[in-house]
């Protein structure tokens, strides 16, 4: 009692050895997830994935949307399989990967219909070739998605795709469907393009790759989630997302013939945390 009194005094926090022990089992669990994330991010298999980290920080980037093993995950268009290739192995044998890309049907035009049907098939082609171990994989056009597997998904990732979901009109269907998906504590994490918050609106509708925080913030909101947190990992201020050519400019991606673009990297990206409301 003594002990308790003269820590309150002193302003310090005094633990039972109960709550002591829960803490260390918090601070163990913790250090065992940050271990496996590293052995993930750090595996051979990814081959040359490691090249564009000082851009992605995958490690920040996953431990920033409380990614755990045995979770169940959404890769919103795991194209290429980046984000695969660290997820699989660190979800482990009893966490699920989900890649999940648009409706076809709910698309604007017949460019981006075309695109988005190929997705699913093009991910189940390709994804063998990367033998990953780890999580059980598979892959749904949203319009596909099991009744099954509604409200039984912890995390949803999307990553820099929310300008191709705001211009090719999918963004209502896709926010809507990956909300369904989630379970009522689950958290939807996004990495985007970041415009300045005074670029001009003509700038900001999706087909340059850039949109404003404050605009990706009000149109997830809106479809029924809440932020709860957001940070500057994946920031680059060098970068002055006003190319005339969008983010294709800058790598990976070095479409525009424009020599400074190599010495900016990668785009200046927002990075959120959203709950399901």
């Amino acid at each position: 009692m003594r002990i308790a009194l003269l820590a309150a005094a002193a302003g310090l926090a005094f633990a039972s050895p109960a709550m002591a022990d829960d803490h260390m089992g918090v601070t163990a669990e913790r250090h065992d997830h940050h271990g496996a994330l590293k052995a993930a991010v750090a595996s051979d298999a990814r081959g040359e994935d490691a090249a564009r980290d000082q851009w992605r920080h995958p490690f920040e980037t996953l431990d920033f949307f409380q990614v755990k093993p045995g979770m169940t995950v959404v890769d919103y268009t795991p194209a290429g399989g980046w984000y695969t290739r660290i997820l699989v192995p660190y979800l482990g044998s009893e966490g699920r990967y989900i890649g999940l890309t648009p409706d076809p049907a709910a698309a604007d035009g017949e460019r981006f219909a075309n695109y988005f049907g190929g997705l699913p098939g093009n991910f189940t082609e390709n994804s063998p070739k990367w033998n990953l171990t780890g999580a059980p994989t598979s892959v749904y056009g949203s319009q596909d998605v099991p009744e099954a597997m509604q409200g039984s998904v912890d995390r949803a990732l999307i990553f820099r795709e929310m300008h191709n979901l705001l211009r090719s009109g999918v963004l209502y269907t896709e926010l809507t469907r990956i909300r369904s998906m989630l379970k009522d504590d689950g958290m939807l994490g996004i990495v985007q393009h970041r415009a300045k918050e005074d670029a001009p609106g003509d700038y900001t509708t999706g087909g340059k790759g850039y949109l404003r925080q404050s605009d990706v913030i009000a149109l997830v909101e809106a479809h029924g989630f809440e932020l709860v947190g957001m940070s500057d990992i994946n920031a680059n201020p060098a970068d002055p997302s006003n190319w005339e050519g969008g983010v294709w400019t800058l790598p990976p991606s070095n479409s525009g013939d424009v020599a400074e673009a190599a010495a900016v990297g990668e785009s200046d990206r927002m990075t959120l945390l959203f709950k399901k409301r």
